[in-house]
């Protein structure tokens, strides 16, 4: 099987149209792909292939991205406007059981918020390079705790202005330093890793079939006195992974308790507890003028974050596995995919 024999689907659900892609026998247990920010289902191209044989493998593009019906994100709902299409899909589809989950990045979040409104739909979960569960930016400790309480450096104004007006233009040409080439080479992978070329163009469409404007990509933003000058606004992506809106730690008292399996690759620059797209840690590196120091704005402890909350979750009964991957950036089931597939392979067969 190759992407190109895969052809996108669509089905009519009860809040909005999905595109999706799908691979194996429904007969199979099914298993559901949540894609990350700026992306689209074409980067679960290798997972697709690797799965299908055990699973009945789903892979629907999220509301702004992909091929889905593009309806505007109520950023003060956090993730669930994501999490609610996804109950919808599943529910257009007649899914009659509980479906093993796989979310990379904000898909993982969004997962996590699946299973938070709708646990009885979620036979298991695999958060990989996930979101925190205190979301993206402005938060200073393993308990989400906010720099400030207009949660400033986090939504909409956080984006790179260049990478936007790139987005914007479908620029593929990767002569700007934060060109989508650029940065699906530089941060979603760990360099030198590169794709085939034909893949990369692939990876590329995916990038620029995300929308932009207010109500998605990245989303407006408010003026603020609060360091760095940028405080989250209320509708559009960046928005709803902003702390203002985000908070998955009630994971930790759903029942029933699913299995996790927490998976990162060990040099993650996007999802670290030293972010390339966290301005605490730009700040300390002195690349934001005006930083306010470690104790009052110190990079976002992402990883802790989630350690913590999934420590809090084994501790009400729950369980779950970290997986560090060596030598993989942000999208490790790309980098080392051999060694992703076996793990996943080995914790989905172990659940009933």
């Amino acid at each position: 099987m190759t992407l190109t024999t895969l052809q996108p689907e669509s089905i009519q659900t009860d809040r909005l149209h999905v595109s999706y892609l799908s691979a194996g026998s429904a007969e199979n247990p099914p298993l559901l792909l949540i894609h990350g920010n700026v992306s689209a289902n074409l980067f679960w191209d290798d997972t697709l292939r690797a799965l299908s044989e055990e699973y009945w493998v789903l892979a629907p593009d999220l509301r702004g991205y992909g091929q889905t019906e593009a309806l505007p994100i109520n950023a003060t709902r956090g993730l669930r406007d994501w999490s609610d299409d996804l109950k919808s899909f599943l529910d257009a589809l007649g899914m009659n059981q509980p479906v093993h989950v796989l979310g990379w990045s904000l898909g993982a979040g969004i997962a996590m918020q699946l299973a938070i409104d709708h646990p009885a739909a979620v036979r298991s979960l695999v958060l990989m390079s996930p979101l925190s569960p205190y979301g993206f930016g402005g938060t200073k400790d393993d308990y989400g705790t906010p720099c400030y309480d207009n949660y400033a450096g986090s939504g909409g104004g956080t984006a790179n202005l260049q990478f936007v007006a790139c987005l914007s233009g479908k620029d593929r040409s990767g002569g700007e330093p934060n060109s989508p080439r650029n940065i699906l080479n530089q941060f979603y992978f760990k360099s030198p890793f590169r794709v085939s070329g034909e893949r990369e163009e692939r990876y590329l469409d995916a990038m620029l079939s995300t929308r932009i404007g207010d109500a998605h990509y990245p989303g407006p933003f408010e003026a603020c006195e609060h360091w760095p000058g940028v405080a989250p606004g209320a509708e559009g992506i960046n928005n709803a992974m902003s702390p203002k809106y985000v908070n998955l730690s009630p994971i930790i008292h759903i029942e029933p308790k699913r299995p996790i399996l927490w998976i990162r690759g060990a040099d993650d620059a996007i999802v670290s507890d030293s972010s390339w797209f966290d301005f605490g840690y730009l700040g300390k590196l002195g690349y934001v003028e005006g930083w306010p120091g470690e104790e009052v704005y110190p990079p976002q402890p992402m990883v802790s974050q989630m350690r913590c909350v999934l420590t809090q979750y084994e501790e009400a009964g729950g369980s779950f596995e970290e997986v560090v991957v060596g030598d993989a950036g942000h999208a490790p089931h790309i980098e080392q995919p051999e060694f992703v597939f076996a793990k996943l392979r080995s914790f989905l067969s172990l659940i009933e």
